[in-house]
């Protein structure tokens, strides 16, 4: 048998599917970086690649030879492929890392650190950052009814500053301090092993999206701590892959949004508001859509004014320019 002190203290799971640069960029503030705080034996990164076909697997390869890459033979989803890199680790914290994402100075070291401060918190998450520098809003309170009704319909806009979001949302949330949390974004998620050893992975009927809403949920359930640490530092360009599939992407989160109010809330609510739920996701998913529709019109009418303005403009020439032909 393998001997404990030979494993790695942090296993890194990345799932990535057509996200090469961004994937790259990632790995090296892991390798080439000092981003990591931790010695190279501490660590092992896993990434498992959902059938890229623009070359991901090649970068890999000749670039991070030291990556345990698993390469699917298809996309078989977020929640799926993290599960394949769980399967696959060693370490005794598994910390799940979106691909488009950059790890700053000393955020796995803080991470590592805060799980050892902390053996009651199950999942701690990190600060993350917007490529700009501001704050992502990468730790919540589960949705309830009021939220989902007021951030999904029209009420929200008539009164948009209302108790419900603000808490769901954590509006008065300060990012500075250690702090016990309802969940956090699995863009950066450490998941103590033993956690995952009783309570399992990552329920995959969430095909993507939601899946770290109920992780937080089902660790609470069990007795372990969500916290967020807010020394493990993390930029994350959000939804870079979701971006490809932007239509099928916003589907798939109403769905894993539905499913996981009734996978876990029946026992919360009386069935009776569950139709006046569905309502609310469906009316946030029409919203969603409708303003991709709007934005891919306004782009179509653009180019064709474009091209148009383009095709009707004089030709100018410069003094410097050949004499034209002057055929009679």
């Amino acid at each position: 048998m393998e001997d404990m002190k030979e494993k790695p203290v942090l296993s890194i799971v990345i799932v990535s599917w057509n996200v090469c640069e961004d994937l790259r960029e990632c790995l090296q503030s892991l390798f080439q970086g000092a981003g990591c705080g931790v010695q190279g034996s501490e660590i092992e990164v896993i990434v498992v690649d959902n059938a890229s076909t623009d070359g991901t697997a090649e970068m890999i390869k000749r670039e991070f030879p030291q990556v345990n890459l698993l390469v699917n033979p298809q996309n078989l989803g977020y929640t799926k492929a993290n599960n394949i890199g769980i399967n696959h680790s060693r370490g005794r914290y598994i910390l799940l890392l979106n691909p488009d994402t950059i790890v700053h100075q000393g955020a796995l070291r803080a991470l590592i650190d805060c799980a050892e401060s902390h053996p009651e918190a199950g999942i701690i998450g990190a600060k993350l950052l917007n490529p700009d520098g501001s704050i992502q809003r990468s730790a919540r309170s589960f949705p309830d009814i009021g939220a989902g009704l007021f951030r999904n319909t029209f009420l929200g806009r008539l009164f948009p500053n209302n108790p419900f979001v603000r808490r769901y949302l954590l509006a008065d949330f300060g990012y500075d301090e250690v702090r016990e949390v309802d969940w956090v974004s699995g863009a950066a998620m450490l998941v103590r092993r033993d956690l995952i050893e009783r309570i399992g992975g990552l329920d995959e009927r969430f095909w993507a999206y939601c899946e770290d809403v109920d992780l937080c949920w089902r660790a609470w359930q069990a007795g372990y701590k969500v916290l967020f640490c807010p020394n493990a530092v993390i930029t994350h360009k959000v939804g870079r892959s979701s971006d490809q599939r932007l239509v099928p992407s916003l589907i798939q989160h109403h769905k894993s949004m539905w499913l996981f109010y009734l996978k876990n809330y029946r026992n919360r609510y009386p069935l009776v508001l569950f139709p006046l739920i569905g309502l609310g996701i469906l009316l946030r998913l029409t919203g969603a859509l409708l303003k991709v529709a709007l934005h891919r019109l306004r782009l179509f009418f653009e180019r064709k004014l474009t091209a148009k303005v383009k095709h009707q403009m004089p030709l100018v020439h410069s003094e410097n320019d050949p004499p034209e032909s002057r055929e009679p």
